[in-house]
C-alpha cells in the first residue's frame, strides 16, 4: 500500500506540475482520453473565452476539429490544422491547432494533448504582405504599361523626325525642278507667239531646242532623285509596319534605310557611309531592324557631336559565321565616358534630359535586338575617342518573336 500511495502522490505531483507548466504558457491547451473525449483545459481558455470549463468542455469538439481529428483517432497520428475560435469579445480569431498522440510504454495511444496558438497577428501581417504584394505589382504593371506608352511615343517620334528630314530633303528636287518648268512654261509660250507671227528664225529655233533639252534633263535628274527618296522611304515606312517575318538582302535594306537617313547631314557638316557584304540574305523583321539602325543614327546625332567633334558616322554589315551577320554602327564623335557606358542602355537614362530626350533611344535598340531579332549588342566608348556599337543577328530570327 505504501508504494501503491507514493506512486499516486508522485502522479499527482506530475500532474500539477504539468498542469502548472500548461497555465503558464500562451496557448490554449486540452488533453483528451484515447477516444478524443476532451476532459481538462488550462486557464487560458477561461481568459479567452470567459466561460467556464463546464460549458467549454460541452462543445462537440469533434464538430469544430473537423474530419481530420476524426481520421487522426482512427491512426494515431498527430494533427496539425487551422481553425476559428470565438473570444469573449465576440470576434472569431484564428488559431493553429496541433494534437499529439500520448502512448504508453507498448505504443498504444493513451490520450491526446492538444495546443490552439493564435496566429491573428500572424495572418495580419501575411494579408499586409499579400496587399503590399498586390499594390507593388499594380504599380510595376502601370510602370511597365507607361513605359510601353513611351516606347511606343519614342518609336513614333524617331519616325516623324525621318519624315520631316525626307520632306525637307525632297522639297530641293521637286522645287528646282517646279523652277525649271515654270520657266520652260514661260520660252514654250514666247515661242509659240513668235511661230505664230510667222517670223520664227532659224536661231530661235535652235535655242528653244537647247533651253528644251536642257530643262528636260534637269527635270528628270531632280525628279529621279525625289523618286528614288520616296521609295526608299515609302519601303522603310512600310517595313516599319511590317510584323511578319520575311527574306530579303540585308545589304539593299541597310541602303534603303541609310538614304532616308541623310537628308540634311550635309548641312550639317555630317556624313553617313554605308559599306555592305553583298547577298547577305536573312530571314527576319526588317522594320525592328531599320528602327535599330534609325535609333542608333538619332542617338549618334543628338550626343555624338554635340560639342562640334567628330564628323562621320559609318554602318558595317559583314557575315559573322555562316548562321549569323555583324552590323557595326560606328562614329568618331565625342564617346562616353565609363558612367554613361555602363547606363546607355538603362530605360530613361539621357545625357541631354534639358534637350527633352527622353532616353529610351538605345534602350529601344537593346530591347529590339536582344528580344525581337534574337541578337546580343555590345558597345565600346571612349571619351574624344567615338563610339562603336556591335549587333550580332542570326540570319534566320526566332520564330517565336513576336514583333511589336
Amino acid at each position: 500500500m505504501t508504494e501503491r500511495k507514493r506512486a499516486e502522490a508522485a502522479l499527482q505531483a506530475s500532474e500539477r506540475q504539468f498542469h502548472t507548466l500548461a497555465d503558464s504558457i500562451p496557448q490554449l491547451v486540452w488533453m483528451a482520453d484515447a477516444k478524443g473525449a476532451i476532459y481538462w483545459f488550462n486557464n487560458h481558455w477561461h481568459e479567452y473565452t470567459g466561460k467556464s470549463v463546464a460549458e467549454i468542455a460541452s462543445h462537440d469538439w469533434h464538430a469544430v476539429l473537423g474530419q481530420r481529428w476524426t481520421q487522426a483517432l482512427e491512426t494515431g497520428t498527430a494533427l496539425e490544422s487551422e481553425l476559428s475560435l470565438l473570444g469573449k469579445d465576440g470576434q472569431y480569431r484564428p488559431f493553429l491547432t496541433r494534437a499529439v498522440p500520448l502512448r504508453d510504454s507498448s505504443a498504444a495511444v493513451y490520450g491526446w494533448i492538444g495546443t490552439h496558438i493564435d496566429i491573428s497577428e500572424r495572418k495580419r501581417s501575411e494579408q499586409e504582405i499579400r496587399s503590399a504584394r498586390d499594390a507593388a505589382e499594380a504599380a510595376l504593371r502601370h510602370l511597365q504599361e507607361t513605359q510601353n506608352s513611351l516606347i511606343e511615343a519614342e518609336k513614333l517620334a524617331a519616325l516623324g523626325r525621318l519624315v520631316a528630314g525626307v520632306a525637307h530633303e525632297i522639297n530641293n528636287p521637286v522645287g528646282t525642278s517646279l523652277t525649271v518648268a515654270s520657266a520652260l512654261e514661260r520660252k514654250t509660250a514666247l515661242f509659240a507667239a513668235e511661230a505664230a507671227k510667222g517670223n520664227l528664225k532659224r536661231s530661235s529655233l535652235n535655242e528653244f531646242l537647247a533651253i528644251s533639252r536642257e530643262a528636260s534633263a534637269q527635270l528628270v535628274t531632280n525628279l529621279n532623285r525625289a523618286a528614288e527618296m520616296i521609295q526608299s522611304f515609302k519601303q522603310v515606312a512600310t517595313d516599319r509596319n511590317y510584323s511578319s517575318q520575311r527574306i530579303f538582302d540585308l545589304g539593299n535594306l541597310t541602303e534603303q534605310v541609310a538614304m532616308s537617313l541623310r537628308p540634311g547631314l550635309a548641312k550639317k557638316g555630317l556624313t553617313l557611309a554605308v559599306d555592305c557584304q553583298p547577298e547577305l540574305m536573312m530571314s527576319s523583321y526588317p522594320g525592328p531592324y531599320g528602327q535599330v539602325l534609325t535609333n542608333l543614327f538619332l542617338n549618334s546625332l543628338a550626343h555624338a557631336f554635340a560639342d562640334g567633334k567628330g564628323c562621320a558616322m559609318r554602318i558595317k554589315v559583314r557575315a559573322s559565321g555562316k548562321d549569323h551577320v555583324e552590323i557595326t554602327f560606328s562614329d568618331d564623335g565625342c564617346g562616353m565616358d565609363q558612367e554613361v557606358r555602363r547606363k546607355a542602355f538603362d530605360p530613361f537614362f539621357t545625357t541631354r534630359r534639358d534637350q527633352s530626350n527622353t532616353g529610351l533611344g538605345l534602350h529601344i535598340v537593346h530591347s529590339i535586338v536582344t528580344n525581337y531579332l534574337g541578337g546580343r549588342i555590345q558597345l565600346e566608348s571612349e571619351l574624344g575617342k567615338g563610339t562603336t556599337i556591335q549587333l550580332i543577328l542570326p540570319r534566320v530570327a526566332p520564330a517565336a518573336v513576336a514583333v511589336q
